[in-house]
């Protein structure tokens, strides 16, 4: 693996061999994975190896059923089991077609089964306390909240997609915005006047600083992004002053709200699964019990029985 790609996404500390080396490479310079989520698959190649006692590449079916077995016997919730079993099977599938072993053991083994979860999201009232919040927020850390609370809200972006947006974003004319998702798959988002004007707001309150940071949401130094855990800790402050739980509130609920209110206001699926970057249309149905209770006010509404019970 190259050295950049080492500095940016191997854990300290975590040792890989060639062959998962190879395999973090491929998600990062074929897939254009996110530093995040190279080094969950680093992770969790280092558990698998620290179980087995020997490289990952190495192993069988029998291995993989007794780690298996052993992830579920030590209480790990289904959804980390199934995020493990996922990352070995593109391990395998890379060495597959790599040539470097013949088969793929984990290829016939059945994911666990993931509980029905529904999206957390926030009511519209909520989602306007926040934002009337953050505007009134002073100095920079209410520029940066308003900024990202409007932006976030009007595009569901992702707090990854946000945080990458550069200085310059959302400064022109243009009514959308071409994102560029995970997987590296892109996608045009519309912008509303008003995220635009938050973005402004934003960079007016920079303008006076050399040099001007390379992001939208700068960090440390002009040349750093904000953390997610930064964005993170300030919206929690933003939740507390607008009087909502701070454990209810996260980037994703965002997302989540967004989608939940298009969807309740008329959406279509489709449509939202363009707007939210989704590659399958199943990703996008976890936001179909908003649509259940819309179809349910409209039958209560206009339905000859329920017209004549009122």
């Amino acid at each position: 693996m190259s050295d950049i790609v080492a500095e940016d996404y191997h854990i300290a500390g975590m040792p890989v061999d060639s062959d998962a080396d190879g395999f973090l490479e491929m998600l990062a310079a074929e897939r254009g994975a996110a530093r995040n989520t190279i080094a969950a698959y680093q992770a969790d190649l280092v558990d698998f190896n620290g179980f087995l006692g020997r490289p990952a590449a190495q192993a069988t079916a029998s291995d993989l059923s007794a780690y298996m077995k052993h992830l579920s016997g030590s209480g790990m919730a289904a959804r980390t089991q199934a995020r493990r079993l996922s990352a070995l099977r593109q391990f395998f599938l890379f060495l597959l077609r790599e040539g470097r072993r013949p088969d793929n053991p984990a290829a016939e083994f059945t994911t666990p089964r993931l509980p029905q979860t529904l999206p957390k999201y926030l009511s519209e009232s909520e989602v306007d306390a926040l934002l009337e919040t953050a505007r009134a927020l002073p100095g920079p850390p209410g520029l940066k909240a308003s900024a990202g609370l409007e932006i976030l809200y009007a595009t569901g972006l992702r707090v990854s997609e946000l945080l990458a947006l550069p200085a310059a974003a959302l400064s022109t004319d243009a009514r959308v915005l071409m994102i560029k998702g995970k997987g590296g798959r892109e996608r045009i988002v519309p912008l509303s006047d008003i995220a635009k004007q938050a973005a402004q707001r934003l960079r007016a309150g920079k303008a006076a600083k050399a040099p001007m940071p390379r992001y939208l949401f700068g960090g440390r130094t002009s040349r750093q992004p904000m953390t997610r855990q930064g964005f993170a800790l300030l919206l929690k402050r933003v939740a507390l002053q607008a009087g909502i739980d701070p454990a209810r509130l996260s980037p994703h609920v965002l997302r989540h709200s967004f989608a939940s209110h298009l969807l309740a206001r008329g959406a279509d699926l489709r449509s939202l699964q363009k707007l939210l970057g989704h590659a399958d249309i199943a990703t996008t149905q976890i936001y179909t019990h908003v649509l259940a209770a819309r179809l349910q006010a409209l039958v209560e509404e206009h339905h000859p029985l329920a017209t004549r019970r009122g």
